[in-house]
């Protein structure tokens, strides 16, 4: 759009709609080549990529593990043991002597039968040596039958764990969410800002060609000329600011989403500006439904598993068994199985364990306090996030009139400078504040959209 008039009263009104436009109809053809992503777009890249969405997901695979891993305490415990030995000397040794042994009916037949010496060497002791070496081998299979409940409510409380994980992910997608929207928002405003000084530049450089022309012909002073340029430089350092915060922003976002380049375009819809009645919710109704809520929950469920293994450890262990074993300790190989049953008290534990089951309940009740205190804070977010969304919607309508009331004073003014009662100061000043007025709507605009989905999350949406 070109400017040939700067007096004319329907070209300030073309001018007023092309800044309020997003990006014109030119900034459009220029940008064809380039991917065009809406808000929603960015959201899922940001999801799909973010490094703290992968963590969030590996913790929640990790806590799956946790889970089949307490899951395996339903199973025996079957173990295999193996045992080879060589020793200098015997590891038993003993004197055997045969005729103290030896029944009376015996050893009178022996005498008998027997020449004197033989029965001399009969009476001297022997001795016996046994296990200077061998081998032992065995597997045995321990199925516990009562274990105070730790297996069951460890089942239990990896369960939790796994849950916690999923909704620690989702606190990080809305995270993830809320920063992708925010740098969304930013661009926007900054783009629509630099939309708004460029065709702040197009009307300057169109006022400065008149004025110098008028300067020229002796009907206007060179101070108005002079103005104008300090204008121009104004805008230029103007343009130099926004195009830099943009490239940044850009580059937040696209680190932030995981995109391959910051050549891409940012497509909103100016007239999606919902109604905040549409989005109120009962904040009594809307807790259960939070994120936050629902962890303080799983405190609580946690803290009260973890007592009840805490009681556990303090209660008797029963397991039954089975075993093969295999040993040649006397020389011969020697094989057998057996069945067995364990009982193990825990008696010198009950003098620390009831100490122990104390701690875990104080700090199941700190769980229980905590949900009570948090459920208040949440419902004050949640209030506090209706109100921000109000005050924001109301901003909004402030910020619209004051284009209107701006626009309507530069008209004002181009028609006093035109019959010349008044300067070109109050002229310039009029564009600034009808400048001030647009990127004021502008920043209303995205913190209105900011505001709506903290309260979304706030509420549980």
């Amino acid at each position: 759009m070109r400017i040939t008039n700067k007096w004319s009263i329907c070209v300030i009104m073309l001018m007023t709609c092309s800044c309020l436009n997003v990006s014109g109809q030119e900034g459009t053809q220029k940008v064809t080549k380039r991917e065009t992503l809406t808000l929603y777009q960015i959201i899922d890249s940001a999801k799909a990529d973010n490094i703290n969405i992968r963590n969030a997901q590996q913790s929640i695979k990790a806590a799956e593990e946790q889970r089949k891993e307490a899951f395996t305490k339903y199973f025996p415990n079957v173990s295999a043991t193996g045992l080879w030995f060589n020793a200098n000397r015997s590891m038993t040794q003993m004197d055997v002597n045969l005729s103290e042994s030896m029944p009376p009916t015996l050893a009178a037949s022996l005498a008998q039968a027997l020449p004197p010496e033989a029965l001399v060497e009969l009476g001297a002791p022997v001795s016996v040596e046994m296990m200077k070496n061998g081998t032992l081998a065995g597997v045995s299979a321990v199925q516990p039958v009562f274990a105070g409940g730790k297996i069951v409510n460890g089942n239990r409380l990896a369960k939790v764990g796994e849950e916690v994980s999923v909704l620690q992910m989702k606190l990080a997608e809305n995270e993830v969410e809320l920063t992708a929207e925010q740098y969304f928002w930013q661009i926007v405003a900054l783009e629509e800002k630099m939309n708004t000084v460029l065709a702040v530049e197009e009307w300057l450089n169109d006022i400065c060609k008149d004025v110098n022309t008028a300067v020229e012909a002796g009907v206007a002073m060179k101070n108005d000329l002079l103005q104008v340029q300090l204008k121009q430089n104004e805008v230029e350092s103007q343009k130099l600011k926004l195009g830099n915060g943009i490239g940044i922003m850009k580059m937040l976002l696209a680190h932030h989403c995981g995109l391959n380049d910051t050549a891409f375009v940012l497509h909103y819809d100016p007239d999606d500006i919902p109604l905040p009645s549409s989005l109120k919710r009962d904040p009594d109704a809307a807790l259960e439904k939070t994120t936050e809520y629902q962890l303080l929950n799983k405190q609580v469920e946690a803290a009260t598993l973890q007592k009840k293994m805490a009681i556990g450890d303090n209660m008797p262990t029963v397991a039954v068994g089975a075993g093969y074993n295999y040993h040649n300790l006397l020389g011969n190989d020697r094989t057998f199985a057996m069945v067995f049953a364990t009982v193990n008290i825990p008696i010198s534990s009950w003098w620390g364990g009831s100490h122990a089951v104390k701690r875990k309940e104080i700090e199941q009740q700190k769980a229980i306090d905590q949900l009570a205190d948090n459920s208040e804070l949440l419902i004050i977010k949640m209030q506090k996030g209706w109100n921000d969304v109000v005050e924001a919607y109301q901003q909004l309508g402030i910020a619209q009139r004051s284009i209107e009331q701006a626009k309507e004073n530069l008209r004002l003014q181009s028609d006093y400078y035109k019959a010349g009662i008044s300067t070109m100061s109050n002229l310039l000043e009029a564009q600034t504040l009808y400048q001030q007025s647009l990127d004021k709507h502008t920043d209303a605009v995205a913190d209105y959209h900011n505001k709506i989905l903290v309260y979304k999350q706030a509420v549980g949406y």
